[in-house]
């Protein structure tokens, strides 16, 4: 398909530059391919009256790190140049992937020492060596590793806010605590899983009173979300990896959920990508661990997920993508023009929307 089928104009207005408060208090679309009405304005806070008991939701618990990294490279004892990198992808104890700007000045070999601007980690400095180049997107060798190099990443780093959010405002106190779960247990994503900023206790309260069942995964979301499509057709655009893990017992729980006739409700497109890494072509959930590219769009058949929750996303972007997969392409481009007009608010700090998958 064309990456210009899922195009769309939002007016600025719509986008949110601070998250709502209290967090529970954000709308929501509910969005029934085969139901009637098609599209229902609805709230957050009324979650637990869109499910039955014995349905499942899955949350992805991965943790937001300071992973945007100010640096300055130095090549061969000679003059520096001021670096800016966003940590995506974690290789192993000392080496991440990284997106850096302006990556044309970086070449293998480079030292770039971060912290030059006063915060300094608790070992003196955060230094690492560049392995290798490929367009915007380099790998770096920390001097560190293990627990050291995270602290010093802790130290030394800011949380990277989404570029539609940072163009408009700086980064503030109030960001730690607004882009991040109150579930977040597992250090190493880039990007929040932003369906999730909308829970708060008195909604898991709800939904336990309901007999809504909670499971946990873990998706480390990776810079690449941000990315734009450069590609003219969608099967040409190539997927960042991310690393995520399912456990045994979150599968065999899963698996019991849909065994008994309940529904698996992904909250994020972050989970959903994951589960459906994770299934056989049964709709199976099995053990998972690893990294996923999975790159969903329209004509993909769905093996793991009922139910999406989900915020509102960008024009021509992989997750618009996916969204129109689940529910369907003209579904979702009715959904989002009734969203515009209706003044919903997008992206990472807006309102929500709850889709029921497209069974025809």
């Amino acid at each position: 398909m064309l990456v210009d089928d899922f195009d769309f104009t939002l007016p600025e207005d719509n986008i949110a530059l601070r998250p709502a408060n209290p967090r529970d208090s954000a709308r929501m679309l509910v969005v029934r391919p085969n139901g009637d009405p098609l599209l229902t304005d609805s709230g957050v806070l009324s979650l637990p009256d869109w499910l039955e008991p014995g349905d499942a939701l899955v949350f992805n618990d991965t943790k937001v790190i300071p992973a945007q990294l100010e640096g300055m490279r130095t090549r061969d004892g000679g003059e520096g140049a001021r670096v800016s990198v966003t940590l995506h992808m974690r290789l192993d104890g000392s080496r991440w992937k990284a997106f850096a700007r302006p990556a044309k000045r970086l070449k293998p070999g480079d030292r770039i020492s971060f912290g030059h601007s006063g915060k300094i980690c608790l070992y003196g400095a955060l230094d690492a060596t560049v392995e290798n180049r490929e367009e915007a997107e380099i790998t770096l060798n920390f001097d560190f590793s293990g627990p050291m190099l995270d602290e010093a990443i802790m130290a030394t780093g800011h949380i990277p806010l989404p570029p539609y959010i940072a163009a408009k405002r700086a980064e503030d106190d109030q960001d730690k605590t607004d882009y991040q779960t109150i579930y977040a247990r597992e250090e190493g994503a880039v990007a929040a899983p932003t369906a999730g900023l909308h829970f708060t206790p008195l909604l898991m309260d709800a939904l336990d009173e309901r007999g809504i069942e909670r499971h946990f995964v873990t998706l480390h979301v990776g810079a690449g979300t941000f990315l734009p499509v450069k590609a003219d057709r969608t099967e040409d655009h190539k997927m960042h990896f991310e690393s995520g893990t399912v456990t045994a017992q979150t599968a065999d729980a899963l698996n019991a959920v849909r065994a008994r006739g309940g529904r698996i409700v992904s909250v994020g497109t972050t989970s959903l990508r994951l589960l459906e890494s994770a299934a056989r072509t049964d709709g199976v959930i099995e053990p998972w661990s690893g990294a996923t590219d999975i790159f969903i769009t329209p004509g993909y058949s769905f093996k793991a997920v009922d139910i999406l929750m989900t915020n509102f996303h960008l024009p021509r972007s992989t997750l618009f993508m996916l969204v129109s997969a689940f529910a369907g392409f003209e579904t979702m481009h009715a959904a989002y023009r009734h969203a515009i007009q209706s003044g919903y608010r997008f992206y990472s700090y807006g309102d929500s929307s709850l889709l029921f998958r497209n069974t025809k």
